[in-house]
């Protein structure tokens, strides 16, 4: 498994990529913003673009190199995974209005109705327990995994490609020799008129047929170093869509991990407070902790919605231009 050393061969084919700045701006953008708007309406099972259907007859007639096609696969996975996610967001916020509600209660007024609240939620299952930190490691030892299948496979096109032009070169000179070396000797035996007559046919057809092998060979190592090309490119920018897709989803993890930990906290203190009941002063402490870490929880789990937009919008971009150069590739080909 390549592991740390696999991000590290990345940081070339990335030049540079700076994910950071990448989040910042991608906040900024109009695109950001009407993912944010499908996300709102309920549009979510519409997201993936391009759809995996469109792409399953493309895959199946252009037979695709199979590391693009685990791509694909791994970016369907990660925006299912997003939307499951997302879903727990929703279903997280609705639930922490309990926990408002208990904090918009004034202490000491109806304290029957607050430890009501309190057992409820309570006993409440965690929302962000739908995807698992083993589900999130999984997934991140999958995208290291082709992370480095793809960075190594780039690397080894390259050096193929450059190995090609090295051949090409070579027998374009080994071929100019040749036929130097040919329109020598005609020139020798036209200088020897009898026996120059005789040999002409014979070496200028050999010489026309040195000429012609030597621009199929040319040819044919343009169409296969422009498809070697082509394919890296194509891997080049499924890679970058790895690398990135990795980087969200490590943020999303620790961010809903996070959460999750502070939902587990809360229902513990509520349950204590439910089994100390008629305890005015574990009530007035368990508000106050509450009321304490409202506003930060409320803005984590907000960031955490942030970031799953983010990664709807990198898994789509990176799949249309993954899409746009194998069409480069085929519509050149025809």
């Amino acid at each position: 498994m390549p592991g740390r050393h696999g991000k590290d061969r990345m940081n070339t084919l990335v030049n540079k990529f700076n994910v950071d700045e990448e989040y910042t701006e991608a906040f900024r953008t109009k695109s950001f913003i009407e993912m944010c708007s499908k996300v709102q309406g309920h549009l979510s099972e519409r997201l993936l673009e391009p759809r995996q259907e469109t792409l399953s007859d493309l895959i199946q007639r252009s037979n695709l190199h199979h590391l693009l096609v685990d791509y694909f696969e791994a970016s369907l996975e990660a925006c299912n995974t997003c939307d499951s996610l997302l879903q727990s967001v929703y279903e997280t916020r609705a639930k922490y209005r309990i926990i408002q509600r208990i904090n918009d209660s004034v202490s000491g007024k109806d304290n029957s109705t607050i430890f009501r609240d309190l057992a409820q939620f309570a006993l409440l299952k965690n929302p962000l327990s739908t995807v698992t930190s083993v589900q999130f490691r999984d997934m991140h030892d999958g995208h290291d995994f082709l992370l480095g299948k793809l960075t190594l496979k780039c690397k080894n096109i390259r050096r193929r490609t450059k190995f090609t032009r090295c051949c090409k070169k070579v027998a374009g000179v080994s071929l100019v020799v040749s036929y130097t070396a040919l329109a020598i000797a005609l020139l020798v035996l036209v200088l020897h008129s009898m026996v120059g007559t005789l040999a002409m046919p014979g070496l200028v057809a050999c010489t026309v047929g040195l000429y012609r092998k030597r621009n199929k060979v040319a040819k044919g190592m343009r169409m296969s170093t422009k498809s070697l090309e082509r394919l890296g490119a194509q891997l080049d920018v499924a890679a970058k869509g790895v690398y990135t897709l990795a980087n969200d989803f490590d943020t999303m993890s620790r961010l809903a991990r996070r959460l999750h930990d502070e939902i587990e906290h809360s229902k513990a203190i509520a349950g204590i407070c439910v089994r100390n009941l008629g305890k005015g002063e574990v009530l007035k402490e368990v508000v106050r902790e509450f009321r304490m870490h409202e506003t930060a929880f409320l803005e984590q789990l907000a960031e955490l919605e942030e970031h799953i937009y983010l990664c709807f919008l990198t898994i789509n971009r990176s799949r249309r231009l993954v899409l746009q150069e194998i069409v480069v590739l085929h519509s050149n080909s025809d």
